[in-house]
């Protein structure tokens, strides 16, 4: 990746070409001598470069003609995912980069404004804050310019060094460049939270057109010139460079965010380094999982106690509902999801099975009964029901909705049982641990009933839903029968016209 050869983009939108070129040319000039701070002597030959990009939607990447970007994806790994919406947070910055900074999801790090009400950095620290209390000799910098990021301790607090300009605009993304160049360049740095914001200022004043592929070229040349620093770095050779680029929201394509439409909660990471598969597209990956990854990259472990919801990209989930990812399907009844979207299936994973026979008949076909589907589909169904508040699925999930089942001519009820593999080798335990996470909204006569059978005999109920639980991990712990040698696990949904209830990372363990 480098600057060379990119001083126009590849693709420029139709009249804006002349206005391009004069700005991509400003911006590979050698820059003005920076007086950049002077950090403490870096301890890691492991080191982790975070580039933010405010207000980035990557599907507009290709078109922006962005080749340091593009050359990331073909040498790393690149996810996308969607955010939360309201009552959870709106998809504003103050909550994405939270969620970036502390690998918390905002119910837990209580940030839902981008004035930082509620914040609980004392809970759950921002990276650099993290890094200063479990590795103190490591040496870390931060630059940024949007001020509150820096005020409410969200990403700058911690770090040894620090460049806080007072709003997005192109010379001081200009400025943070140079900045940075010359830190990495000059001195011997462990971590680096480099963010640029103009994408975000182009997006609100005139949507997702020209100018804002033009803000997005700007910063790929920005992207290219920290590349280029850190290879030129006579200690390159011996060193193990991580580079992460993400983003904290979308937009729509008129500009502006906050809503729940798919445009805004468009976010991604793109991840280069030891370790990290090149050319990956992980569907398992989410917002939360940056810093888990830098923590990855930078050898640390992540303590339990820290309530992290990420991981780190380069670790699979192995959930055997994500296998079935090569069967999803476009829609068939839906309207309002994009006939390019593939995204449903009845069909379970080897193992597992779904029992209709009490199913009632008709209704939306996509909905019938359990049904496995991803983010980016079944959220496309019906915004603002709290099916963008599924943050803790991943890839896909088993849904049972008969909201959306019943938006057709039906008749009966909705009664659909999810039903686990068999589980054996369980002579001689005292006892088994179902775990899962679930996302289940409670309306009218829904219930969720989980039932475990031993020795495939009558199986009995071990926990009911009635009342809303939000994205949250579930962990039912059963004793085994004396003489029992196998169980098997179903969840029933039964409802009428009511809301859903999402399964998915189901686990079985026997002790």
């Amino acid at each position: 990746m480098s600057t060379e050869g990119v001083s126009r983009r590849t693709v420029l939108a139709a009249g804006a070409a002349t206005a391009t070129a004069a700005a991509t040319a400003t911006l590979v000039a050698a820059p003005e001598a920076v007086a950049a701070p002077t950090l403490p002597d870096g301890t890691s030959k492991a080191k982790v470069l975070i580039v933010g990009m405010d207000g980035l939607r990557h599907d507009r990447i290709d078109a922006a003609g962005a080749p340091n970007l593009r050359a990331m994806m073909e040498k790393g790994t690149y996810a996308t995912s969607l955010l939360y919406s309201n009552p959870m947070a709106p998809t504003v910055s103050g909550a994405g980069w939270s969620t970036i900074s502390t690998g918390v999801w905002p119910d837990k790090h209580g940030v839902k404004d981008n004035n930082f009400t509620g914040a609980r950095f004392d809970r759950y620290p921002g990276m650099m804050a993290r890094i200063a209390a479990v590795r103190p000799r490591l040496s870390t910098y931060a630059a940024v310019d949007w001020p509150p990021l820096d005020t409410y301790g969200a990403i700058t607090a911690g770090a040894d060094a620090k460049l806080v300009l007072p709003q997005h605009d192109i010379a001081n993304d200009q400025r943070i460049a140079d900045e940075a160049v010359s830190v990495i360049r000059g001195q011997n740095p462990d971590v680096l939270f480099v963010y640029f914001g103009y994408t975000d200022q182009v997006g609100h004043e005139s949507g997702t057109g020209d100018r804002y592929l033009d803000a997005i070229h700007r910063q790929d040349v920005h992207l290219g010139r920290l590349w280029d620093a850190i290879k030129a770095r006579p200690t390159y050779g011996s060193e193990r460079w991580t580079v992460i680029v993400t983003t904290d929201h979308g937009h729509v394509d008129a500009g502006g965010h906050g809503g729940s439409s798919i445009e805004e909660r468009r976010t991604f990471i793109l991840a280069q380094g030891p370790g990290i598969e090149a050319g990956a597209r992980p569907a398992d990956t989410r917002l939360v999982d940056v810093l888990p990854t830098v923590f990855k990259q930078l050898g640390i472990p992540v303590d339990p106690e820290w309530g992290m919801d990420g991981k780190p990209v380069q670790e699979r989930t192995h959930d055997r509902f994500d296998t079935l990812l090569p069967k999803l399907r476009p829609r068939v009844d839906e309207t309002g999801i994009p006939a390019d979207v593939l995204g449903h299936t009845h069909t379970p994973p080897s193992g597992w099975s779904v029992a209709n026979n009490a199913m009632g008949t008709g209704g939306v076909s996509e909905w019938r009964g359990w049904t496995f589907t991803t983010d980016e589909f079944w959220s496309r169904t019906q915004r603002d029901q709290w099916r963008e508040l599924n943050v803790r699925a991943r890839g896909v999930f088993a849904v049972a909705d008969s909201d959306e089942w019943s938006d057709k001519a039906y008749s009966g009820p909705f009664d659909s049982t999810l039903v686990s593999p068999t589980y054996g080798h369980l002579r001689g335990r005292t006892k088994v641990t179902v775990e899962f996470v679930t996302h289940y909204r409670q309306a009218d006569r829904q219930k969720g009933e989980v039932l475990i059978s031993f020795d495939a005999g009558t199986p009995e109920v071990v926990k009911t839903y009635t009342s809303d639980v939000v994205s949250q991990p579930q962990s039912i712990e059963v004793p085994v029968p004396a003489g029992a040698t196998s169980a098997h696990v179903r969840f029933r949904c039964t409802g009428d016209n009511d809301f859903f209830w999402v399964v998915d990372g189901f686990r079985f363990d026997a002790s």
